[in-house]
């Protein structure tokens, strides 16, 4: 996880919050754009926000940006072993750097990662936490999983959140989640989780508040944009519609287990000592 001083930075630090924003937004569009799924692009913004807590780069050049954003998504897509394409991400994007550009920016995250890709962040936590709960049915496990994985998802893009570990961050994530799918059983879910001796209940509870925060905002802005979408929308129309992205929302996600030894055949190649940069040595393309 990030540095707690990043955090700090972010609250106090206007440029910072300024280029996660944009960054993540880049991500974001390369993921529909480049047709990669959402568990690369998550990975990749953890890069980012690792790397960035731990090097100081200046903000306020776009292009270091947006050289960034390209290396942490072909480092990600490594270790999903998924296909992106930078070529092609940055002509749709308006801008190019050279493929040593970006292999130099590569092995400045890895330095600053310490080589660490295999990232703890809160989609480690949620299959242990579920199975706290009393729920049996395979497919309401199910659906509780997904749903509190689209949290997950979602709560990236919330400067809040990077306060919390990422184990604290899936427990609030099952705890929406099954209050919003099952309400009647939502206190014992919460006491059996509760229970569990390495969930900081204080934490918790913060988390859970700026979680639900979260939640009914992005709510409330997706039924606007949808009443403002159309003029012939009904009160009923625009229930029905957001039943439907909820329903939508917990579709099964099913990734495929990855091989360790092909994530290491494809970084092999970076490591050597004399590979070593900083972001100095590192120029756009004129």
């Amino acid at each position: 996880m990030p540095s707690h001083n990043y955090f700090l930075s972010l609250k106090s630090n206007d440029s910072f919050v300024s280029f996660r924003q944009e960054a993540i937004s880049l991500i974001l569009r390369a993921q529909y754009s480049c047709n990669i799924d959402r568990y690369t692009t998550y990975l990749a913004t953890n890069y980012m926000d690792r790397f960035v807590s731990r090097q100081e780069i200046p903000v306020c050049n776009p292009w270091v940006l947006r050289l960034l954003v390209i290396a942490t998504i072909s480092l990600a897509s490594k270790m999903k072993e998924q296909h992106f394409s930078s070529s092609n991400f940055q002509r749709e994007e308006g801008f190019i750097f050279d493929a040593p550009a970006i292999q130099r920016m590569e092995l400045l995250i890895l330095d600053a990662l310490n080589w660490r890709m295999r990232s703890v962040t809160p989609l480690s936590f949620i299959c242990f936490f579920i199975s706290l709960f009393e729920l049996k049915d395979p497919p309401l496990r199910q659906a509780l999983k997904d749903r509190a994985t689209n949290i997950i998802f979602q709560a990236c893009n919330e400067i809040k959140l990077l306060e919390f570990k990422p184990s604290i961050i899936a427990v609030s994530a099952l705890l929406m989640a099954s209050h919003e799918l099952f309400p009647l059983q939502f206190p014992s879910f919460e006491t059996s989780i509760l229970s569990c001796r390495h969930v900081n209940k204080e934490n918790q509870l913060k988390c859970f508040n700026a979680m639900q925060e979260m939640v009914a905002n992005e709510t409330s802005d997706s039924i606007i944009e949808t009443v403002s979408s159309s003029s012939t929308t009904t009160p009923m129309s625009v229930l029905d519609c957001h039943c439907e992205r909820s329903s939508s929302s917990m579709a099964a996600i099913a990734v495929p287990e990855k091989r360790e030894q092909r994530k290491r055949q494809k970084l092999n190649g970076f490591c050597s000592e004399s590979n070593r940069v900083k972001i100095s040595q590192i120029q756009p393309c004129g």
